[in-house]
């Protein structure tokens, strides 16, 4: 299952998460973010259980974009007990963001 994270409920999903949480921060208007969506949802279909897969629309939640530093889209952030433990960005194939999971688990 994929989330949708949102200023909102960011704290309870994300930060507050017992397993870690693969956050997608991407906008509409994206081309490369469009790219990566079918290797988002993938991950999500693999990792259900065991990882957290979500996105932030960085237009519509501009303030957790700057919280998090966001300057390029898409950017991915490893979130594990609430803290930033590895981020990536760009487009990448789907085995280079299972690998960096996999080391969180």
């Amino acid at each position: 299952m994929e989330y949708r994270f949102t200023k909102d409920n960011f704290e309870n999903e994300v930060l507050n998460s017992d397993i870690p949480v693969l956050v997608d921060f991407y906008a509409d208007w994206c081309g490369p973010c469009k790219m990566m969506m079918p290797v988002i949802e993938k991950l999500a279909e693999i990792y259900d259980g065991k990882v957290k897969v979500g996105k932030v629309n960085s237009d519509e939640e501009a303030d957790l974009a700057a919280k998090y530093n966001i300057m390029s889209i898409p950017s991915f952030l490893i979130i594990k007990n609430g803290k930033v433990v590895d981020t990536e960005m760009g487009v990448m194939p789907i085995e280079k963001l299972a690998q960096k999971l996999d080391s969180v688990l």
